[in-house]
């Protein structure tokens, strides 16, 4: 009898041994009873019954994160571009990831690389080239209707890269170059027109009023005087008319030179 207990224990912490199974943080094991689906367990210790419970996959629920590329594909305006970007998704539903679908991981794949090519083909290159926020979430929105029937959730699609031609880099450069050039033309042609409006206006004011005409005079003289030291020869009629200011002026003697160092003074 002890014989028969011993084996009876050893069999029954065997079965124990073989049912006993762990899954970590970030692990959903889908488990199939009798080859049908039973339940999704995990994270941690969970029990299988030998020969009836099978775990069919082990899905691991943390983001990942797919590369795709599209090379030579024409865009709207039919422009040959290549499109890198990344998709980063993961499984919402493991047991619709694991019964609906043979390899999710590569139909996730297959699926952003035709959405990238349609998305491309359904866009100009300008708007694509310009708005790629727009462009990212119209991959993710489309990759995303895709996969949702799998169990898998797309988080957010980005684009790395869009290489176009040299030959349209080129042309492109050139037209920006060209379109600054005329803007800095109209800046310029605008303030001409700006300086031409004050000039005229300034004329029509001296005109208008004599005094405002002998005050610039007056200004210009002394500014003349002071930074360039130079002699003004002013005509009768200017000098008449800027008055006892002007007689100042040119009665003032101009200033000494001062004395060398070490030089002495002559006594006469």
């Amino acid at each position: 009898m002890s014989v028969a207990l011993v084996v009876i224990l050893a069999i029954v912490l065997l079965i124990v041994l073989l049912s006993i199974r762990i899954a970590s943080e970030w692990q959903r094991a889908v488990v199939l009873r009798l080859g049908r689906f039973h339940k999704v367990k995990g994270p941690g210790l969970y029990l299988l019954f030998p020969v009836v419970d099978v775990v069919a996959q082990v899905i691991d629920l943390r983001i990942m994160t797919t590369t795709i590329t599209a090379e030579q594909a024409l865009t709207r305006d039919t422009v040959a571009v290549g499109v890198d970007a990344i998709v980063f998704w993961h499984v919402e539903n493991a047991e619709a990831a694991a019964i609906r679908i043979a390899n999710y991981r590569e139909a996730v794949e297959r699926v952003a690389q035709t959405s990238l090519r349609e998305m491309i083909g359904s866009t100009e290159l300008s708007r694509l080239l310009a708005d790629r926020k727009t462009a990212d979430e119209q991959l993710r929105r489309t990759i995303g209707e895709k996969t949702g029937t799998w169990g898998i959730a797309v988080t957010s699609v980005e684009i790395k890269d869009v290489a176009i031609p040299r030959e349209l880099q080129d042309a492109m450069s050139r037209q920006a170059q060209a379109e600054r050039e005329k803007d800095a033309r109209v800046t310029l042609a605008s303030a001409e027109r700006e300086i031409a409006q004050q000039v005229v206006a300034a004329a029509e004011l001296y005109g208008s009023n004599p005094h405002a005409l002998q005050l610039r005079q007056m200004n210009l003289l002394y500014e003349m005087n002071k930074e360039r030291g130079t002699t003004v020869l002013i005509p009768t009629e200017m000098a008449s008319s800027l008055g006892a200011v002007v007689g100042l002026t040119q009665a003032m003697p101009p200033p000494r030179p001062a004395p060398a160092s070490g030089s002495v003074p002559s006594a006469g």
